[in-house]
């Protein structure tokens, strides 16, 4: 078939869960024509790639300061003293956590 306005063939596979999906995204959008759906998402489609990096820096800074605080916490309850050096870690950690969210606050909100 010489004369058609879309020439090249481009053929994927998809499970039977895939293609109700797919179906069901189609009737979300009142469309029946297949083709032109999933050329329409090619072309057009939008894909959001989100990146975590800066939220698991904070979640590990926060992790490290909640093992810090339990570890505080065993200290005091076993010997009843509070000591100097096992709070200025935490307040460290704290610190670390605040530049944290200052940064991701920065990044996030526009000035």
């Amino acid at each position: 078939m010489k004369n058609r306005t879309r020439p090249v063939r481009v053929e994927f596979r998809v499970t039977e869960q895939e293609c109700q999906l797919i179906r069901k995204k189609m009737e979300q959008l009142g469309t029946k024509n297949m083709g032109a759906y999933l050329r329409k998402m090619a072309i057009d489609g939008y894909i959001i790639k989100v990146d975590y990096t800066e939220q698991k820096k904070l979640a590990a800074a926060v992790s490290r300061a909640a093992t810090n605080i339990n570890h505080i916490c065993r200290r005091i309850n076993q010997t009843e003293h509070c000591y100097a050096d096992g709070v200025a870690e935490l307040k460290e950690r704290q610190k670390e956590i605040w530049q944290l969210l200052k940064l991701s606050q920065k990044d996030e909100i526009p000035p």
